[in-house]
């Protein structure tokens, strides 16, 4: 096997790729694990009716998630267009 070196650009590439991740994992970290650390104190919270602990575990996490994936495909195909190396569109 072959030690692959990589160019100061791949580095600086693969060095924000890896900064946008840790970030978004951070936020998934706290709207998974976070809630339930706190549900007592966000259930004094309500929203739609719902003690807030109660909605992010039925809908507000999901709503989450799917903004962190949106978020993340739209940074890394800025990411891609700025490095050069964005995909070709089919």
């Amino acid at each position: 096997m072959t030690d692959m070196q990589l160019t100061p650009e791949q580095q600086g590439y693969w060095r924000r790729n890896l900064k946008l991740t840790a970030a978004l994992l951070s936020v998934w970290f706290l709207a998974t694990f976070g809630v339930i650390w706190f549900a007592r104190e966000l259930n004094e919270f309500s929203v739609a009716g719902f003690p807030l602990a109660f909605y992010m575990g039925a809908q507000g996490a999901l709503i989450i998630y799917i903004l962190i994936i949106w978020y993340y495909a739209r940074r890394m195909n800025e990411l891609d267009e700025e490095y050069g190396v964005r995909e070709d569109d089919a």
